[in-house]
């Protein structure tokens, strides 16, 4: 992967909010949903503030293996398949409001999606951490990666992302 596809990547995951989310559901039929997302500063990992009511937050509470599909706007000129976007892998947990780290977490999120903010009162909501473990970057036609969790976060490290 060159650097200029390395940038790519960071800035795609950096500049967007708004991801299908992929899991699956009891009889092990997949399921996408669509969740506003943050990224953490410093640790390959996603924040999604959710609702226990919907249906995603179940599957992935009970399977915790998700995806997270994240793709540059399409708009409407030339051929969407040369949009970079990018897949990420992990497990979700939940962050608990009575430990430490949910403050400076719910600041990270609201940092990206202030409007979230009324959300963090409602009782069905959590917060949860997806713990990237690879991510899928393909950035146009022959341009194809997987690359570790380790790797992006040195690259958004160095760019200050």
């Amino acid at each position: 992967m060159d650097k200029h596809d390395a940038e790519q990547l960071c800035r795609l995951i950096d500049s967007q909010r708004w991801a299908a989310l992929a899991t699956i559901q009891d009889d092990d039929v997949p399921y996408v949903s669509f969740v506003a997302y943050a990224t953490e500063p410093g640790v390959a990992s996603v924040l999604l503030h959710v609702s226990r009511l919907s249906a995603h937050t179940g599957y992935a509470l009970a399977r915790p293996r998700v995806a997270l599909g994240i793709s540059a706007a399409d708009d409407g000129q030339g051929d969407p398949q040369t949009l970079p976007r990018i897949t990420l892998e992990g497990k979700v947990e939940i962050i608990g409001r009575d430990v430490s780290e949910y403050a400076v977490a719910r600041a990270v999120y609201l940092a990206k999606l202030p409007t979230a903010e009324q959300l963090f009162g409602f009782g069905d909501f959590v917060l949860l951490r997806l713990k990237v473990e690879t991510l899928r970057y393909v950035g146009g036609f022959g341009r194809a990666h997987t690359v570790s969790a380790g790797r992006w976060r040195q690259w958004a490290e160095e760019l200050g992302i």
